[in-house]
């Protein structure tokens, strides 16, 4: 009944294996990828029939957590998975940004990847195998794709890489970095790391992409098994595609040169759109190519023509678009404390790009809960990225917030989570929103350096400021150029989109997708290398608004102040049903939060506020001293002494000979209930009966 091929190697110590023949055999491709105890079910369903009515390769990516994967169920009223998640998207675009190179830009046809986990064990991550099941699935599909992808994770503990690191070994690493490509070179780089030199980053690379190469192996010789009969996909140009590209060329080039002289990215956009639409009306009109082919090719040759003339530019005149070097950083502007009442605020520029970056501060009652397959968890840190459409001049769709800026967000978060405070020394949650109000070109670069500018100003105590930088290339055969701080048409037309982020120290994130099939080492190295130039400057002029971090808190911001109690006493700080934190809570206008291990949490923009509540609890959970005078209040009077109350629950006995002269005397001449006193401790018994006395 099932015809099964399945492929297995040992892999960085980890057995890795690839099955396909008996799930999900109606997908054109379907594997079930497993590392260690970790499994996916990968498929991948393209249409046999190509869309000329899009100018773009309709690849959808979807990835998805099954929490039976770890036994357990969801929460929320429906029980069930619902909308993805940040890390569900996160994961997606891991899997897309290598894969969509691979594909030639004229297939029109639908392709869909589905990677469902099945088994999750706790220390193998879900998105290295994710990966490389949607790269197995791809490649016995039959679905046109130029060459196979591999992938895999690095970590850097005690000065050495190490490949796949589990869950627990990342907690003590200072790197944790994805690289995924074909066997000729690397198409994408996704890395968080605490400060490492550019030379530390190329070898975390390099060892990633010697690392992977065994599971391309895997992957041919599984393909092989397999195979399938590929899709017939010509890309072969026809003469009468070479005479289409010919006639646009010829209809365009000259108004196009025009266009991509002009320095202003408004006017340029503008230029451009008119030449292409009167090109296109031109070709419509034009007796020799059908509707069809005109509908169908002309945006792919058009844009082909405008990359032809931006980079033979660069390459043999090193001329860009506005007219910078090959290294030049567009101008700066830094700005911080821009609006009032907030906590912390900024407003970067750089040339066409601006982002407006706030910075806010929170108890712990403010950090976000995360309910994932790899466990429960809370984060104190959380970055929001918005690109709203008026940020380049166009009328669009505000919404949720869509995969791409989850990813720039993320990002960003990257580049500034390995230098934040300790909780211990920094008891805040922390929300940064970078509200993207211009773009042309690396607007999440833009937002790290808001982000360390909006966080000083909120008197974060960051050790140093955090600088981003978008590098991209051109290249042709054997020569290329590598450009510093791109624009968006670089972007665009160009062949890399390598974004690096770090203080001056070291390198804290780093990302790069390659639109072409492979870069050399050498081409990275010289992009390192000059990022790190500009990144150094960047952080000068960012250093001319503020250099470091503000000493004194917002005025508007909460102020937090810890106690370490006994966990013991936790019980009579929060009171029967919560009686006492809450009046504690509500007398003094505060919050209070108690942790597991006994850390009390009390929280407020009044001062005086704060100091009472810390005053209230640290009498509630005080132990009485012999010797020490406390204040307290009669509760009871009996005839031969009273019951003091003081140190919040603690009740000691004053006897009459400790207040009045001598026993004939009255007592309730000397106290009353409810009367505040100060008495002073004289016993405390083995059972822990306490005896006072007012002779102080």
């Amino acid at each position: 009944m099932f015809n099964i091929t399945e492929k297995t190697i040992v892999w960085g110590g980890k057995e890795l294996s690839l099955q396909t023949g008996k799930i999900a055999r109606q997908a054109d491709g379907a594997v079930i990828a497993r590392l260690g105890g970790t499994q996916v079910l990968a498929t991948v369903v393209f249409g046999k029939k190509a869309n000329s009515a899009l100018d773009f390769f309709p690849l959808t990516v979807n990835y998805q957590d099954k929490y039976y994967a770890v036994g357990k169920i969801p929460g929320g009223f429906f029980k069930r998975e619902g909308r993805p998640t940040e890390r569900e998207i996160l994961i997606s675009r891991l899997i897309d940004r290598p894969v969509r190179p691979l594909f030639d830009e004229r297939f029109r046809n639908e392709v869909q990847v589905v990677v469902s986990v099945i088994t999750y064990d706790d220390e193998n991550s879900t998105d290295i195998v994710s990966l490389i099941g949607a790269s197995a699935a791809l490649a016995i599909s039959g679905v046109p794709m130029m060459d196979i992808v591999g992938a895999a994770k690095v970590g850097f503990i005690n000065n050495s890489y190490v490949l796949n690191p589990t869950a627990q070994e990342l907690l003590n690493s200072n790197l944790e970095l994805v690289v995924a490509g074909t066997k000729q070179g690397v198409l994408m780089v996704e890395s968080e790391a605490k400060e490492l030199n550019e030379e530390q980053m190329l070898g975390a690379v390099k060892f990633a992409h010697q690392s992977f190469a065994e599971v391309i192996t895997l992957i041919e010789d599984f393909k092989g098994s397999v195979n399938k009969t590929p899709y017939e996909f010509a890309t072969l140009d026809s003469d009468e595609l070479k005479l289409f590209a010919t006639t646009i060329a010829e209809l365009s080039e000259a108004k196009l040169r025009l266009a991509f002289a002009e320095k202003d990215k408004t006017l340029r956009s503008s230029m451009i759109n008119a030449v292409k639409v009167s090109t296109e009306e031109s070709l419509q009109g034009d007796d020799r190519f059908s509707e069809e082919l005109v509908a169908r090719n002309f945006n792919y040759y058009f844009k082909n023509l405008e990359k032809d003339i931006v980079r033979s530019d660069v390459l043999n005149k090193k001329v860009r678009i506005d007219g910078r070097t090959l290294e030049q950083v567009r101008p700066i502007v830094a700005e911080v404390d821009c609006f009032n009442r907030v906590h912390g605020s900024s407003i970067f520029t750089r040339g066409e790009t601006q982002a407006m970056v706030f910075a806010t501060l929170g108890t712990d009652a403010d950090s976000q809960i995360i309910d994932d397959i790899e466990g429960d968890t809370r984060e104190d840190f959380m970055l929001h990225y918005n690109f709203p459409p008026f940020s380049v001049g166009e009328v669009g769709r505000i919404g949720s917030p869509g995969r791409r800026e989850i990813g720039h967000g993320k990002l960003a978060w990257r580049a500034i989570h390995p230098l934040l405070p300790s909780k211990d020394l920094f008891p805040y949650s922390i929300r940064v929103v970078s509200e993207i109000t211009e773009s042309n070109g690396s607007s999440s670069m833009a937002t790290v350096c808001g982000a360390s500018l909006a966080l000083m100003s909120a008197g974060v105590p960051m050790p140093r400021p955090i600088a981003g930088i978008a590098m991209g290339l051109i290249k042709e055969d054997n020569a290329y150029a590598v450009l510093s701080d791109i624009l968006g048409d670089e972007d665009h037309l160009g062949d890399m989109d390598f974004k690096v982020a770090g203080t001056d120290q070291g390198i804290t994130a780093l990302q790069m997708d390659i639109k072409i099939t492979s870069i050399t080492y050498d081409i990275m190295e010289q992009a390192l290398s000059q990022a790190h130039k500009g990144r150094l400057h960047i952080i000068g002029e960012m250093n001319k608004a503020m250099s470091e971090p503000k000493t004194e808190l917002s005025k508007w911001a909460p102020k937090i102040h810890t106690l370490q109690v006994n966990k013991d006493k936790i019980k009579d700080i929060i009171g029967s049903g919560g009686k006492i934190i809450k009046e504690i809570c509500a007398n003094n206008d505060v919050k209070v939060d108690i942790s597991d291990d006994g850390l009390v949490k009390v929280s407020g923009i009044n001062i005086e506020g704060i100091e009472a509540a810390l005053k209230t609890i640290k009498s509630i959970v005080a132990v009485p001293e012999i010797d020490k005078i406390y204040d307290g209040t009669v509760v009871k009077v009996l005839e031969f002494g009273a019951f003091i109350n003081f140190l919040g629950k603690n009740d000691g006995f004053l006897h009459i000979s400790e207040v009045t002269p001598n026993k004939e005397s009255n007592i309730h001449d000397f106290i009353k209930e409810g009367e505040t006193l100060q008495v002073k401790v004289v016993n405390i018994d083995e059972k822990g009966k306490i005896r006072l006395t007012k002779k102080i």
